[in-house]
């Protein structure tokens, strides 16, 4: 699609949207961002990941931070890719109750809906905590609510606790972030999706792209 329109989203989120735990510093955005860039798209895809961002953190600095990078080319983007932190117990108490993680998300997409801004929600993956990967499956399930009810497209990621290779490189880690290879897998979850998203909801009118 050479020549395309020149298309610009913002990824929204916590560590994994930062690559932390990836040696060749690029996570899931950077090969997603390859993968579309491959399929034609003249994208620019603006990594806004803070490590310990939860979905309210998110919710606080999303238009600031979107508005202003938003601000030229012929089409906008947002991806919102939060969750794990929000389900860690801090003192035996959960960081941000389930209620109120939903709302600042469903503000942010009500943001992006306002702005003409398509949205894409990417829910939190899992991690060596058995009890955290459950709550994370729990918020997951009620983002991919949220979203069905917006018409957003949604990528679920908690299969990646059957895959060997996630399981292994969080196993070896923190906990939390695997290295390459499982950033990897978390990048063929969302790779699909997301050009699915390029070509029907940001730039619907491009045409020979999928």
């Amino acid at each position: 699609m050479t020549g395309g329109p020149d298309v610009r989203v913002c990824v929204l989120g916590d560590s994994f949207t930062a690559g932390v735990g990836d040696p060749a510093g690029a996570g899931w955005v950077g090969p997603v961002t390859a993968a579309a860039r491959a399929a034609g798209w003249e994208l620019t895809a603006y990594g806004l990941g803070v490590r310990r961002d939860t979905a309210v953190d998110v919710a606080r600095r999303f238009v600031a931070e979107a508005s202003w990078r938003l601000r030229d080319g012929d089409r906008y983007g947002a991806v919102v890719a939060v969750g794990l932190n929000d389900v860690v117990l801090e003192d035996g108490r959960r960081r941000v109750a389930r209620e109120r993680s939903l709302a600042a998300l469903a503000e942010v997409l009500d943001g992006a809906a306002a702005r003409s801004w398509p949205a894409l929600m990417v829910g939190p993956p899992p991690g060596s905590d058995a009890g955290e990967s459950a709550r994370a499956a729990d918020l997951s399930a009620g983002m991919a609510q949220l979203c069905a009810g917006r018409s957003v497209p949604f990528v679920d990621t908690t299969g990646l606790a059957d895959d060997a290779v996630w399981v292994a490189e969080v196993a070896a880690g923190d906990a939390y972030h695997p290295s390459t290879r499982g950033y990897a897998r978390l990048a063929a979850l969302v790779e699909p999706v997301f050009l699915r998203w390029l070509a029907g909801h940001v730039a619907p009118s491009s045409q020979g792209v999928p």
